[in-house]
């Protein structure tokens, strides 16, 4: 079901295109800008088209360009398919563990003003606390790690979701299935004091020197959330599909827009995750979202370890084959090119459009928008 209001309204109605709008308190305002303009513009006559024509049906379809921006809440189920498509060829016979390290409020100013190098500390701290861990089991691990900077209010929550197979490869190159348990993968409390270290030392290494802020982030407890194991592979493929390629929020959650307001809903978790509903400016939802924008060319996926890209260049697929897994092979059900009118063709490319819209011809044939 389309959702009755998307993000892109609440754009408009900021006026992100008009050329007096800014973001003050963010440092990167150039990149930022230029992306909520995509997403204002985002399957408008501003982008251009295409006209597409069925092969089974014949029926012409008008439709307007996508931004492509994974920013975006309208473009990124096709990618998301693609990706899950490629890691489920990536799965070992083993429990998976999703653990989930936060960065305190007190770097929030600074992950405003340098979020590259505040996350880019993020992902090295973590793989690095894993990897240790590890390495006292005498295991090489592997772990996929999905960077999230929001909470659901909007506000700037950096966390980084972890998951990682229960073994590894020893010494001698051979599989170990289980680490200690299968109830957890390390004692949280252990993770959280070693994981601290680590960050501040990451943070020291990059002339981030600030006494206060060094002594602050020693003075309180860092959290780190291990969930309970995934029950098999297929959980881990679900899971990966609703977290990997998240936005800030959802269309879904848009409740109204108007001139002046947007009201969203979202889960109160410190009240029993609670689902309420709150109204910001469009002014002050633009804001909250911009600061979820990342550097251009930023990775917020990666993988370590034994699911790293050098492990996948023959390693991962020879240890499949010594544990006796099945690659199972499956098209990738994406409805991107299908026609909506017949649900049996694909839709084919016939003319491309600019900003003028659609050659006057195909617009006197029977036509049908393609569901986004």
């Amino acid at each position: 079901m389309q959702p009755q209001y998307e993000v892109a309204d609440v754009l408009r109605h900021a006026a992100i295109s008009d050329a007096s709008f800014s973001l003050p308190d963010l440092q990167a305002g150039i990149h930022q800008q230029k992306t909520l303009r995509a997403l204002a513009q985002c399957r408008t006559a501003a982008l251009g088209g295409h006209v597409d024509s069925c092969s089974e049906c014949g029926t012409v379809h008008i439709s307007y360009n996508s931004c492509r921006n994974r920013h975006c809440p309208k473009c990124q189920g096709h990618k998301r398919e693609e990706w899950i498509h490629k890691r489920e060829a990536d799965l070992l016979p083993c429990t998976y563990y999703h653990v989930v390290f936060t960065l305190p409020q007190e770097l929030n100013p600074l992950a405003l003003h340098q979020p590259r190098m505040v996350y880019d500390a993020l992902f090295a701290s973590v793989w690095s606390t894993v990897n240790q861990f590890g390495s006292r089991e005498g295991l090489q691990l592997g772990m996929i790690t999905v960077l999230h900077t929001w909470g659901q209010n909007l506000s700037l929550h950096p966390h980084l979701h972890c998951i990682v197979p229960g073994g590894g490869i020893d010494a001698n190159g051979r599989w170990k299935h289980q680490l200690r348990s299968n109830k957890f993968l390390f004692p949280v409390k252990a993770l959280s004091k070693v994981y601290r270290a680590k960050y501040v030392q990451q943070l020291r290494d990059k002339g981030i020197d600030d006494k206060v802020l060094i002594e602050s982030l020693f003075a309180k407890q860092w959290v780190v959330y291990a969930k309970r194991p995934f029950g098999g592979p297929q959980q881990v493929i679900e899971y990966l599909g609703r977290y990997t390629h998240k936005v800030a929020i959802s269309n879904h959650r848009i409740k109204h827009v108007d001139q002046s307001s947007v009201t969203l809903s979202y889960k109160d978790y410190r009240n029993g995750s609670t689902q309420k509903q709150m109204t910001l400016t469009n002014e002050e939802f633009v804001r909250r979202f911009a600061q979820h924008i990342l550097p251009p060319r930023f990775v917020r996926i990666r993988h370590y370890g034994i699911l790293s890209s050098t492990w996948k260049r023959g390693k991962l697929q020879a240890l499949q084959t010594a544990l006796q897994v099945q690659r199972k092979e499956r098209p990738i059900n994406t409805l991107l090119r299908k026609c909506p009118c017949c649900k049996t063709g694909i839709l084919i490319t016939i003319e491309v459009f600019g900003k003028r819209g659609p050659p006057q011809q195909y617009l006197l044939q029977k036509q049908q928008a393609p569901v986004a």
